[in-house]
């Protein structure tokens, strides 16, 4: 790769392009003014402690990374996408960044993925991460249509990572000192490659620490060039209260503007950087007012009581089988456990079809004292959203009988069916996301 002098030139990215030559705007710099991109704020947990984090969900008068005024559900999350699609224009690209790590929450990031691609498979997909529990998803994710990454990488010495991260929690066990710092660089580097072999463009993200890694981050792009990563975002450090590095001191522009330097002999430098929030919306540095408004809104969709849940709701023609899919079932018939067995207490009307993803979310609240539902077959969204309800979601086929007692009395239901068992099939007109 051939080197400009002028590092503001290296900063305009136009090579990595998204779906359908569309631009990321924290790739090409030149895209920050026309192309939109929202976080979506679904990954609260968080894997590791960085010594300049302090996540603190609630807060909406901080703009840093780690930062969310709400926390989405997946179902609910693409609720929002949908009314921010209408507001924002050219809304461009759909990340995930935090406000913990998006594979701490791998099942929620997983999900929030699929089903905003379902909607929206025009947009670009981006992820930003540390690292540590990315590489088992990287083929998944690629799968699902994301085509950019950020994996924050502070130091590629163990000594110097040591005295960034004050803690890493891995496969259940929480590691420190170098041992820590170890083990997340190892799983760090490991991702650079397979990322490339997928096809998805790699930046890297170093926060400029004064006193500890400022003359250390040329290293960092000379070894992650020689990876395959695409670009490098040398990020000043921006000291927050109650962390470890609270009181350190800015690094000035000069620092920024050597450390950049030197680190462009390896990689391209992006420069525009806005250190968004988790839960950013709109144009880089111009974010939509009524985010938090939007977010408080969505994230409670879904306020049904899950405790006291006597009951069991099962798709079925007959009463006698379990032989219905959900959207083709327009009652439900509801049973309970008694001492004399399992008793139908009632049928119930499922919501009409024609109401999108609202009509699971409706479906939702008339099961609201149900703990599970049994049905032969389910699209994707519903079943995420009935999940995130509170509901169990057991797919099979066989006696009603036999899966009331897998769910009373926690016995395997030796009838659960196969995923291909019923699908929506050659007859079906929809998009295989479950009929709404």
């Amino acid at each position: 790769m051939k080197i400009s002098t002028n590092i503001e030139d290296k900063s305009s990215l136009n090579s990595p392009l998204g779906v359908r030559g569309l631009a990321h705007p924290c790739f090409d710099k030149e895209a920050k003014h026309t192309n939109a991109r929202v976080h979506l704020p679904v990954a609260p947990k968080c894997n590791i402690q960085c010594g300049y984090c302090n996540r603190k969900y609630d807060c909406v008068n901080e703009s840093r990374p780690g930062v969310t005024s709400s926390i989405l559900k997946p179902f609910q999350a693409v609720e929002y996408l949908k009314d921010l699609d209408g507001r924002i224009e050219n809304l461009a690209v759909i990340g995930i960044a935090g406000p913990g790590d998006p594979f701490a929450n791998a099942e929620e990031t997983l999900e929030t993925m699929r089903l905003s691609k379902a909607e929206f498979p025009e947009k670009i997909f981006c992820l930003s991460t540390n690292g540590l529990e990315l590489e088992p998803y990287i083929d998944e994710i690629a799968q699902l249509g994301v085509t950019h990454v950020t994996i924050t990488i502070n130091a590629v010495d163990p000594a110097i990572t040591a005295k960034v991260y004050k803690w890493v929690r891995f496969n259940k066990h929480v590691y420190r000192g170098i041992e820590g710092a170890t083990i997340l660089l190892e799983r760090q580097l490991a991702c650079i490659p397979k990322l490339k072999a997928a096809g998805i463009t790699v930046k890297i993200n170093s926060i400029v620490i004064p006193g500890i890694n400022e003359d250390h981050i040329p290293e960092v792009a000379k070894k992650c060039a020689e990876l395959g990563a695409d670009v490098i975002n040398c990020i000043p450090l921006l000291p927050t209260a109650e962390t470890d590095f609270a009181d350190l001191i800015e690094p000035d522009t000069k620092t920024v503007f050597r450390v950049r330097t030197l680190a462009s002999e390896y990689l391209p430098i992006m420069s525009h950087c806005a250190r968004c929030r988790a839960d950013a919306a709109g144009l880089l540095g111009k974010d939509l007012s009524e985010t938090h408004v939007l977010l408080k809104k969505y994230s409670n969709t879904s306020e049904i009581e899950t405790e006291g849940r006597p009951y069991v709701a099962v798709a079925t023609n007959e009463g006698l089988l379990v032989n219905q899919h959900l959207g083709e079932a327009f009652s439900l018939h509801v049973f309970r456990q008694t001492p004399n067995g399992f008793k139908l207490v009632e049928m119930r009307d499922t919501p009409p079809s024609g109401g999108s993803d609202s009509r699971w979310i409706d479906l939702a609240r008339t099961l609201k004292d149900c703990r599970a539902i049994l049905i032969s077959g389910v699209g994707e969204n519903p079943k995420a959203m009935l999940r995130d309800c509170g509901i169990q979601v057991v797919e099979m086929t066989g006696l009603i009988d036999e899966g009331l007692e897998g769910i009373y009395n926690d016995k395997p239901i030796r009838s659960i069916a196969k995923p291909d068992a019923f699908r929506c099939g050659s007859n079906c007109k929809g998009n295989a996301q479950g009929c709404g």
